[in-house]
């Protein structure tokens, strides 16, 4: 890859260990000769703190960026994508948090990871995105995810009924407290809780994973990236389901609405490194194929 002149940060700014660790990375970017960005958030709580560094104002600013590092956890970086959207600026994940299984790089390699992305010795891995219309009675709204898309139950303590369609193919009629469809990046996340397979990052596929299906025969199923979706609600009258997505971004749904989604028009640009390796982080930070502690 080019070497890159300017990058930018953008984090969980509730996080001690943030603002701790931002000195250095500034002192970083002094010695590297690059053009710092942050986000306006961080401007507004810097204090005394100079960084010499410009702003990001809008989404826009984005295609200013050779790359945009970010610090927190998973739901950072996942913020940062549906914020990124289509301008394909690569994201850097650096992990603050619990479990970070987004993030490519922890803070006691962080220093490391930044030198090789500042002689230009990273990858770029292209991670799929999700487009979601949804017709709830008024004018259509479009979200993207970069995990998942989820429906389910809301406040209602009953079961949700819903219809999935596929290429207008009818597929299941579900009762269960809900649905949800995940690209392969989202598979490790809610669908895995919801006995969803593992699907490898680069694989087009998405996921359609019911959350505690009321029968024992509707089992998680993996569509092709070419698959449209269309989730529909077949009880009229019945009470609001919820949706949400990547977990952040939710909006009521009535009886009547129809949710249709399939494989958004771009990509995601995730920086890795050649000796990244899935599986490792699999077992490192999710524990996978670990049979216990010897």
């Amino acid at each position: 890859m080019n070497k890159p002149t300017s990058f930018g940060i953008w984090a969980n700014t509730d996080k001690p260990a943030f603002w701790k660790v931002l000195p250095d990375i500034v002192s970083w970017a002094k010695d590297k000769g690059l053009d710092l960005y942050i986000t306006t958030r961080i401007e507004s709580q810097l204090k005394d703190l100079d960084l010499d560094s410009q702003l990001i104002e809008s989404a826009d600013d984005f295609a200013k960026l050779d790359f945009i590092m970010t610090l927190g956890g998973d739901g950072t970086i996942l913020s940062l994508a549906r914020a990124v959207g289509d301008r394909s600026t690569p994201i850097l994940g650096i992990h603050l948090g619990e479990l970070g299984f987004l993030a490519e790089v922890v803070l006691e390699d962080m220093f490391t990871r930044l030198d090789a992305v500042a002689a230009g010795d990273f990858n770029i891995q292209k991670r799929m995105v999700i487009k979601c219309v949804v017709n709830n009675g008024n004018e259509p709204h479009t979200f993207h995810a970069l995990n998942d898309i989820v429906v389910d139950r809301g406040k209602s303590h009953r079961l949700l009924t819903c219809e999935l369609l596929a290429n207008d193919d009818f597929v299941a009629k579900y009762k269960a407290d809900g649905l949800i469809v995940a690209t392969p990046t989202g598979s490790t996340a809610y669908s895995l809780a919801s006995g969803g397979p593992i699907v490898i990052p680069t694989f087009g596929s998405m996921v359609v994973t019911p959350i505690c299906p009321h029968t024992l025969t509707l089992r998680p199923i993996v569509f092709p990236d070419d698959q449209v979706l269309k989730i529909s609600f077949p009880e009229k009258g019945g009470q609001d389901m919820a949706l949400a997505i990547d977990g952040q971004v939710n909006e009521y749904l009535k009886s009547t609405a129809k949710v249709m989604i399939q494989k958004a028009s771009f990509e995601i640009n995730m920086v890795n490194f050649t000796d990244s390796n899935y599986f490792n982080t699999l077992r490192t930070k999710l524990g996978w194929g670990v049979r216990g502690e010897n």
